[in-house]
This record gives C-alpha cells, structure tokens and sequence, in this order.
C-alpha cells in the first residue's frame, strides 16, 4: 500500500510539472507570434489562467488569456503599460502550436492602459503649463486669455470617454492672488479639448477614465473579437 501511495504521488507530481511546462511553451508561442505578426518593438508578456492547462488545451478553450504589451502607439496617442485580458477564449491547440493567432476569439477583450500627462498636454490649448492629479482632482494650471488679457490661473477639470477619445472639460477655476474671476462659461469655450484615444487594441472602447498620478488610467472594453486584431 506505500508503494502505491508513493506511485500515485510521483504520477501526480509529473501531470503537475507536464501542465506547467505546457503552458510555458504555450505562453512564449503566443508571445512570440504576437510579436513577429505585429513588428511589437519587445516581445509581449504572456499569461494564460486557470488549471489544469492541458484540459483547455484539449478543448481548445481557455479561461483568461493575459497580454502585457507595455508601450502602444495609436494615432498620434502614445500610452503606457497596456494590458489586454482576453476572457473565454476559443483557441484551437494546433492554431496555438503553429502560430496561428488570427483564429484566436475572445468572448470579451478588457484594455487598460495609462496616458501620461505629458501626451494629455500635447492636445492641450497654448497657455497650459502642467496638468496633474490633486487631492482636489485633476488640476490645470496655466496662463489664460479673458478678454484679450492673459491670467495667471488653476483650473479643475473632469475627463469623460467619448466617441472621438477623452474629453477635458473644466469645472472652476482659481486665478492667482490678486488676478480677476475668470468665467466659467469661456473657460469651457478655451479649453474643453479631446485627447484623440477613441479606441484601443481590438476595437476596444473607452468606458472609464480615472485620474492618477502617472497619468490618466484608462479602461476600455471590447466584446467577440479576435486577437489578429491586436496592433
């Protein structure tokens, strides 16, 4: 009887070890495609969930799917540390051995990336000199034109997803000690600008958008897409 127990207990242990060296090579497969079909400048991380491995394998069907590719330009909108989480995916085993990703679908594709302020001031009107979060909330500051006459001021502003990418619009104002009130309604005629960022990898659309210290943490989703189309 410990002689089987034993048996059982190598058996597992080599099933255990097979599934993870499985999804290693399956992982580095599909970074490398990703990469060489795409012209990515690094090779994309790549981390496929849940377990056993093989199960899905054999059924050609996946839980999570992780795809860290970092650095994304898109347009003239550069973004950091993007992340795309593929959700039930069906993923045939002989597509994924030979490097097949254009019939890889994912039932729901999840973006999340971050815009650094930097790339959030490029399509800022002139006279903005910084853009960062606050205790008080996205903070503005800069010199502004009223009424031909240029103030010193900080402005706060909200950001919402819109159809053309992320909209900047302002909601007060606090113009330097001793400076004039500036109008809320010509600060919105001034300085409401978009940040052209209406989708990301796989057709994903902009659905939240929270401030951070970075930048702008974005999230957008995407539903029955096919990893071919990620840039």
């Amino acid at each position: 009887m410990r002689g089987l127990l034993i048996l059982i207990v190598i058996l597992a242990i080599a099933l255990v070890a097979g599934d993870r060296v499985a999804v290693v090579l399956a992982q580095n497969e599909i970074a490398r495609a990703i990469a060489a079909e795409y012209d990515l400048p690094d090779q994309p991380s790549v981390a496929i969930g849940g377990f056993p491995f093989l199960t899905q394998a054999v059924e050609g069907t996946y839980r999570t799917i992780d795809v860290g590719v970092g650095d994304w330009t898109g347009g003239d909108t550069t973004v950091n540390d993007l992340d795309v989480t593929l959700s039930d995916v069906s993923a045939p085993l002989a597509d994924v051995i030979d490097r097949r990703t254009s019939s890889l679908v994912a039932a729901t594709a999840t973006a999340t990336a971050v815009v650094p302020y930097d790339t959030v001031q490029n399509f800022a009107p002139s006279g903005v000199e910084s853009i960062s979060d606050s205790p008080e909330g996205l903070r503005v500051t800069g010199t502004f034109s009223v009424q031909g006459i240029p103030v010193p001021a900080t402005v706060f502003v909200t950001v919402t997803p819109t159809a053309d990418g992320i909209e900047v619009t302002p909601v007060s104002a606090q113009p330097a000690i001793g400076g004039p009130t500036i109008p809320l309604a010509l600060l919105r005629q001034t300085l409401t600008f978009v940040v052209p960022l209406e989708q990301l990898p796989l057709g994903a659309r902009l659905t939240e958008i929270q401030p951070g210290a970075e930048g702008l943490h974005v999230t957008a989703v995407a539903h029955d897409v096919s990893l071919s189309d990620l840039p």
